[in-house]
């Protein structure tokens, strides 16, 4: 199992032309005492801040969430490893996902034929929902990524990955104590967008959630699936997703007020 630390910082998005700003920000969390780092994902290129901002920390562990592997190339991805293995062995694990068309588990299986003679699945992070890709990473890496899921769905996921693959959840966090702003800010941020996706349609139904929940963004989802309130109230949910068995829950930091991304690694540790 890799040991990612009880709690990562996602990034935000920066221009991969210029990594000025996001090597600062890496070596500051650093400096706070976040064990893992987790570059943007979404449809872009983020490969090429990766060497930059490895080679200007010391010990943060530096994954991507995600690499979407219809628009960055095995090869590529194969090129910087092979680099930074070199000269900051452990330091980077490739997190991989993004597979669309028809047969998305097919196209990553075939994705990792590439890699595996230079990237071994112990240094690979996969985005999982459903049961199969949860599988795929068990058996074809070392960490599965799930996005917008309830600690309940932790446990099942637990469960089926056994105790060797690790498993970070990426929270969607709303630092606000009024509920009906927290829900508002939601709605109108990914949980919007992600819920008309059919991958996490699906996966919002397997968790128990109505059609007319998904459709309408129900109080109900989105309490389920995100994360709002005072810092307690954060702390607390947050402690709901590693007991259930999540071995990292991952922040998104630009989202959170100064002191709490500083108070977090030492109140999660």
């Amino acid at each position: 199992m890799t040991d990612f630390g009880p709690v990562g910082a996602a990034t935000p998005l920066f221009d991969p032309k210029d990594p000025a700003a996001a090597v600062a920000l890496a070596v500051e969390l650093e400096e706070l005492g976040y064990p893992t780092l987790w570059l943007p994902g979404g449809q872009g290129d983020n490969l090429a801040l990766v060497p930059a901002v490895v080679r200007a920390t010391q010990r943060i562990t530096v994954t991507n969430g995600i690499l979407p592997v219809d628009h960055v190339r095995a090869a590529d991805v194969a090129s910087t490893y092979r680099a930074l293995a070199a000269t900051h062995p452990g330091r980077w694990l490739p997190g991989l996902g993004g597979a669309h068309g028809a047969r998305p588990l097919a196209t990553l299986s075939a994705y990792l034929d590439e890699l595996e003679p230079t990237v071994p699945a112990s240094a690979c992070v996969l985005s999982a929902l459903g049961p199969r890709m949860l599988e795929l990473a068990r058996d074809r890496a070392s960490v599965a990524y799930p996005y917008l899921v309830t600690p309940a769905y932790v446990a099942s996921a637990r469960q089926l990955l056994g105790p060797d693959t690790t498993l970070a959840v990426l929270v969607s966090l709303v630092a606000d104590a009024s509920p009906a702003r927290a829900r508002a800010t939601v709605r109108a941020g990914s949980l919007g967008f992600l819920s008309r996706v059919p991958g996490y349609a699906a996966n919002f139904r397997r968790m128990g959630f109505t059609e007319a929940d998904i459709t309408g963004l129900s109080d109900r989802l989105v309490d389920a699936v995100t994360v709002h309130g005072s810092f307690d109230t954060v702390l607390a949910r947050l402690r709901e997703y590693l007991a259930a068995g999540a071995d990292q829950v991952v922040v998104p930091v630009a989202d959170l007020p100064k002191e709490w991304v500083a108070e977090l690694p030492a109140a999660l540790s």
